[in-house]
C-alpha cells in the first residue's frame, strides 16, 4: 500500500486538499471500523501526503460522532508520523480575533462521551500530555505564518466541548476564564495521535467570538471569515509542508 509521511486532517470548511498531485483514494478497514472518508494519497513538492476529511463527504459526521480511532489508526497504518489538524474554532478572548489563525500549545478536555484511547484491554498505558502538541511543528507553522504576514496567535489554550450544541452564555463566560479558543474536534484526535507516537499540530481557524460577547454574529459573517481562513491555511500549508524535516530523532512526541 502506498505510504505517506504527513497527514492533513481537514475540518469544517476544508473538504478538499487541492494541494496534492498524483492523487489516489485509499479505503482502509481498521479494528474500529472505517475512517470518516477514503484517504487521499498524493505528493506535494517531494513529500508524500495523506488528506482525510474529518467530517466525511458532505459533512456527514458531526464532531461528537466522528470515528476518531479509525481515522488515526488508518493514518498510522499508512506510515504517517506527522499530523496537521485543521479546524474551525470560536474565540474566548478579545485579542484572538476572527480571521486569525491559532497554533494552540495547551488544551482542556470538556468532552463527555468519547473514546479516548486504543487501550481497551490488556496492559495499561499512560502517556504524557503535559505538552500535547509537537513543539517542532508549532514553531514551524508560527514562523512561516509570520514570514507570510498571516495574522496568527503563536499559542493558546483550546477548550474542547462535546457538541453538537454550542455553549450557553454562562458556559462561555466560564470557559473564557481558562481558555482562549473553543471547538469540538481536537479531543480525542490529539490524544490518540500522541498514543501512537505521532506528531500533532493544530491549525485553528478563528471564525467568530463565542457567545460571551454581547454582539451577535451572523452566519454570513462566519462564512465570510471561514473562506478567508481557508485561503490562508492553504497558503500556509503550501509554505510549510516542503520544510518539514524527515528527522524525528529528537522529537519528544515519539516517546510520550
Amino acid at each position: 500500500m502506498k505510504q505517506a509521511e504527513i497527514a492533513i486532517i481537514g475540518g469544517s470548511g476544508v473538504y478538499e486538499s487541492e494541494l496534492l498531485e498524483n492523487v489516489e483514494n485509499v479505503e482502509i478497514d481498521t479494528p474500529y471500523g472505517k475512517p470518516s472518508a477514503p484517504i487521499e494519497l498524493g505528493t506535494f513538492k517531494g513529500k508524500s501526503v495523506a488528506f482525510l476529511s474529518r467530517h466525511g463527504p458532505g459533512h456527514k459526521y458531526t464532531a461528537h460522532s466522528v470515528n476518531y480511532r479509525a481515522n488515526i489508526w488508518a493514518l498510522h497504518e499508512l506510515g504517517v508520523e506527522r499530523i496537521i489538524g485543521v479546524g474551525a474554532v470560536g474565540s474566548l478572548k478579545e485579542n484572538y480575533r476572527p480571521g486569525d489563525l491559532c497554533f494552540p500549545d495547551q488544551f482542556i478536555d470538556f468532552t463527555k462521551k468519547r473514546t479516548y484511547t486504543f487501550r481497551d484491554e490488556g496492559t495499561s498505558g499512560h502517556i504524557s500530555m503535559a505538552d500535547p502538541f509537537c513543539p517542532y511543528l508549532r514553531e514551524l507553522f508560527s514562523s512561516s505564518a509570520n514570514e507570510l504576514g498571516i495574522s496568527a496567535q503563536k499559542n493558546g489554550t483550546y477548550i474542547c466541548i462535546e457538541g453538537p450544541r454550542f455553549s450557553t452564555r454562562a458556559e462561555s463566560r466560564m470557559f473564557r476564564q481558562f481558555a482562549d479558543i473553543i471547538g469540538m474536534t481536537l479531543v480525542p484526535e490529539v490524544t490518540l495521535a500522541r498514543e501512537m507516537g505521532m506528531c500533532y499540530v493544530s491549525v485553528a481557524m478563528i471564525t467568530d467570538y463565542d457567545v460571551w460577547a454581547e454582539t451577535p454574529v451572523s452566519l454570513e459573517e462566519v462564512m465570510e471569515t471561514m473562506n478567508r481562513n481557508v485561503h490562508r491555511v492553504r497558503e500556509l500549508l503550501t509554505a510549510v509542508i516542503p520544510k518539514i524535516s524527515d528527522d524525528r530523532k529528537n522529537c519528544p512526541c515519539r516517546g510520550a
